[in-house]
């Protein structure tokens, strides 16, 4: 049976996850994404904000339905893979295209083919890769327990809202209804919503609470920590590949 192991790609709505992920399943042989937007709750049971009395989809207790998620991950690296079942939305959202060079490409096809090939010659069990993409990937003391690698995208306050006010919605779809319905962003949701809670959900992965400077508290062992903005997204994939290559030689 595959080993597998799953990648933690974290960061706030609108870090880069999601593209990010994409370049490394271009990369990496035998490899899936699984997003976390899609362990959401039924749009019906969201809950709804006490202050300001629109649905929050952000703070971290309601945003997933954390058992569901937490059972999906233990049963891929069980089986080595997706349930049958599984149905993803993602397809559904805004693809934004942010290129990599082919040589970083390239390069980094050719490391894990090989690595691959020497696991084979070694007899050691294929590796089957799970690139976990989600804005709570760190709330859940045991969703983190379940993740070998754990990459974290810091982008500034502002950068994030710029990013989150030029998005046209997102898709709320979950298992029962794949194709869902659009969510749009109420008046002064970033503002009273999303970033509050994404604060209040990381404050303890970093130093003093610190989101936007702060080093890692130690919370989420390992983590790795790429500070996008200054970085290109061939960068990132490269820091990336450093430490996901690095960690299946120990494996």
């Amino acid at each position: 049976m595959p080993k597998v192991i799953l990648v933690g790609i974290g960061g706030a709505t609108c870090s880069g996850k999601t593209t990010l992920a994409k370049h490394l399943k271009r990369i990496l042989p035998n490899s899936v994404i699984i997003h976390q937007d899609d362990f959401a709750p039924p749009q019906e049971q969201v809950p709804v904000h006490p202050v300001y009395n629109v649905q929050d989809w952000d703070a971290a207790p309601g945003a997933i339905e954390w058992p569901r998620m937490l059972d999906f991950l233990r049963k891929v690296k069980e089986t080595g893979e997706i349930p049958a079942d599984h149905r993803s939305h993602d397809h559904l959202n805004e693809q934004k295209d942010i290129g990599i060079s082919e040589d970083v490409r390239d390069r980094w096809v050719s490391v894990f083919e090989n690595l691959a090939a020497q696991r084979a010659a070694d007899g050691a069990e294929e590796i089957v890769w799970g690139l976990v993409d989600g804005f709570l990937l760190y709330w859940n003391p045991q969703v983190i327990e379940q993740l070998d690698v754990r990459i974290y995208l810091r982008v500034p306050h502002d950068v994030l809202r710029q990013r989150r006010h030029e998005r046209h919605g997102y898709h709320t779809a979950v298992q029962s209804d794949p194709e869902g319905t659009l969510w749009r962003d109420p008046p002064h949701y970033w503002e009273q919503i999303v970033y509050p809670a994404y604060v209040d959900a990381h404050a303890a992965v970093f130093e003093n609470g610190d989101v936007e400077k702060g080093g890692p508290s130690g919370k989420v062992e390992g983590l790795v920590l790429l500070e996008s903005l200054s970085m290109t997204m061939g960068e990132a994939v490269d820091r990336s590949c450093e430490v996901i290559s690095a960690f299946s030689r120990s494996t």
